[in-house]
């Protein structure tokens, strides 16, 4: 059994003092006054990863998915979703077998993050707003949805609530233990809150690829912004919303209705894309046309950003990048520490540099 000493993170987004035990399993966690003023926090849950080091999803192997794996543990990610954009079904249903390859071969495997399911961020997309995705103006039903809803590692999709269909299909999807996010979308206010309603549990990356806020026609961003049941998710690089709109998003939803998410993509051999250079370094991709085409950074990255330029608490940055991911998935053994949940874990110093990883228990090497 290990112990660690420090500023844990609690389960609510408070932050205590004290001394976590743990072998595969969190096995004691205790207020106390020790001198380590590092940050013990869960492992972060990256929904969106569509690619990283020069490696897209969409035409990964399952060696590749499991380099991806190894890059992210070692950036404080323990589990994730490899995340598909727009394509044809056929190619996206060749990204699911892959995610099943990779995860049956890295069963139980404790230095990569957990390969936690599929994520598709496509086809179901409003033509309006495809950002970087091809058009191929699919309809949330009739055959096209049934392949989807067949691919037996799916655990994320992303619809535009206004297109045919797509309320019945949310509704097809939570039946078969697949969260659905409102994304890539140009709804109005109403449909958004249809969508809700009907079992929507997140909103893909707000205010990208949506609607644009309009006083007089609030449109999918207000819904996203109002306490609802589905989670405001948004990319923390300081390049798709500036930290003082992210301040706007927290001050609205508060931690415990936000997730954070890398978007990342594969770097400089994203097709067609170029780096978009910053103040800070390359911190996300563009196309030729200036259009946005992902995050370079890792998700840790957005953890500093959310609590050194907009304010929140260490404690409630790992609730955004931990705990409210694990909800939307329905992963009730990990996201938080604490006990009998599984010892996946990171180590922060007090400047939130990362220290340490703890996969099931196991520091990485």
């Amino acid at each position: 059994m290990r112990e660690l000493s420090g500023i844990i993170a609690r389960p609510d987004g408070s932050l205590v003092q004290g001394r976590i035990a743990f072998s595969s399993r969190v096995e004691r966690v205790e207020a106390l006054d020790t001198p380590s003023r590092d940050y013990v926090l869960p492992g972060l849950i990256d929904l969106q990863v569509n690619g990283t080091h020069g490696m897209d999803v969409i035409d990964a192997t399952a060696d590749d998915l499991t380099d991806i794996s190894r890059y992210l543990a070692r950036e404080g990610v323990t589990a994730y979703l490899p995340t598909a954009i727009t394509a044809s079904l056929d190619t996206l249903a060749q990204v699911n077998r892959t995610v099943a390859q990779c995860r049956k071969v890295n069963a139980g495997a404790c230095d990569i993050a957990a390969v936690a399911g599929l994520n598709l961020e496509g086809p179901f997309v409003s033509p309006q707003r495809l950002g970087v995705h091809p058009r191929l103006m699919l309809e949330p039903c009739g055959e096209s949805l049934e392949r989807v809803l067949a691919f037996d590692q799916l655990r994320l999709m992303t619809i535009a609530p206004e297109l045919p269909g797509a309320i019945e299909a949310i509704g097809r999807a939570n039946s078969r233990a697949i969260a659905v996010s409102i994304g890539h979308t140009d709804a109005t206010l109403a449909q958004a809150q249809a969508a809700v309603a009907a079992g929507a549990r997140m909103f893909t990356h707000v205010f990208n690829a949506m609607r644009p806020l309009h006083h007089r026609d609030p449109g999918v961003i207000a819904a996203a912004l109002t306490p609802l049941p589905a989670f405001a998710a948004v990319i923390a690089d300081g390049v798709h919303v500036h930290p003082q709109v992210l301040a706007l998003v927290y001050r609205a939803r508060g931690a415990r209705g936000m997730i954070l998410t890398s978007d990342k993509v594969a770097g400089s051999s994203t097709a067609g894309a170029r780096l978009n250079s910053t103040p800070n370094g390359n911190r996300a991709a563009r196309m030729a046309d200036g259009r946005l085409a992902g995050s370079l950074v890792p998700l840790l990255d957005g953890v500093r950003l959310m609590v050194n330029e907009v304010g929140v608490s260490v404690g409630e940055a790992a609730l955004m990048a931990a705990a409210n991911p694990a909800q939307v998935l329905g992963m009730r053994d990990r996201g938080q520490l604490e006990v009998g949940l599984r010892s996946d874990l990171i180590v922060l110093d007090p400047q939130l540099n990362l220290k340490a990883v703890f996969i099931a228990g196991r520091e990485l090497e």
